[in-house]
């Protein structure tokens, strides 16, 4: 069976839902990155306490909203209340302390629910048909393990083909694969070493059954993304997607690279850049 996630690309990757241009991880965001013609959502789900998947890339509340505390200590109703704008400045994900006129978005939530820390059930509801990466950001024993609830919602909402699940925790991973074999995942950090090492020793790299390695292009000095990892994850049936990509110049490279999937903080510098390139992926 083809992988494909190898099929679709160059994906345009709207990461945390454009996070430099909305507030992230937020519906207005997304819709805001799918109208400048994103063609894949990058999301992070934690649970509360109550036992609801929410969509913010902290396990903490303080960074992006107006609250405070981990959003495992919280509600479904407290984290609701917040208001996801409250730090955000255009160009910046946030911007803490500067004057009031700089938060454009500010105050309009919680009644304003695109402004909220969403449900994934309420992205999956918004965005019927997109290509959503979900990125599992805990597991135990950090908190309540969320694997098996995840992948009922997905079945719920009759996501399959569409949706990839990524962490970097491997034993998440294995949790969420045993719960739902048919989704595509993508290799957390022990995957992705063994991986990168056997390239680097020119041996041949491990058996993955994820569909996708999502990186960033180096890490601590060290480069991880050149031709022969991407040659190596292609020969062995695996898309590659970097992050965070936000200049053109480098958008171009990946893509002479031969990457499958770009994720961006500026959606709306990626897509003319893809599209510019001939290279864009339409659903």
């Amino acid at each position: 069976m083809g992988n494909p996630w190898l099929d679709r690309r160059v994906l345009a990757y709207a990461h945390r839902g454009g996070a430099r241009e909305a507030p992230s991880n937020t519906i207005l965001a997304m819709r805001q990155a799918l109208a400048a013609g994103a063609t894949a959502l990058e999301v992070d789900v934690h649970p509360t306490s109550d036992g609801h998947l929410v969509v913010c890339h902290d396990p903490w509340v303080d960074r992006t909203t107006n609250g405070s505390g981990p959003i495992s200590g919280l509600t479904l109703a407290e984290v609701r209340a917040l208001d996801a704008a409250y730090w955000f400045v255009p160009g910046h994900e946030v911007a803490p302390g500067r004057p009031e006129e700089d938060y454009p978005l500010r105050g309009r939530a919680p009644d304003d629910a695109e402004l909220r820390i969403p449900t994934l059930g309420e992205v999956l509801d918004a965005f019927p048909g997109v290509l959503v990466n979900i990125d599992i950001k805990q597991t135990a024993p950090s908190v309540e393990p969320y694997e098996a609830a995840l992948a009922r919602m997905l079945s719920e909402h009759g996501r399959s083909d569409d949706v990839i699940v990524g962490s970097f925790h491997d034993a998440a991973l294995a949790a969420f694969s045993a719960a739902a074999p048919d989704i595509a995942t993508s290799a957390g950090l022990l995957a992705v070493a063994g991986f990168w090492r056997a390239v680097q020793d020119g041996a041949p790299p491990p058996s993955m059954s994820h569909s996708a390695i999502q990186v960033p292009t180096d890490f601590e000095g060290t480069t991880l993304v050149d031709e022969r990892f991407v040659g190596a994850a292609h020969e062995a049936g695996v898309a590659v997607h970097v992050w965070t990509i936000d200049d053109p110049s480098e958008m171009k490279r990946l893509v002479g690279l031969g990457v499958d999937g770009i994720m961006s903080d500026l959606p709306s510098v990626l897509v003319p850049t893809l599209a510019e390139l001939g290279v864009a992926w339409a659903p």
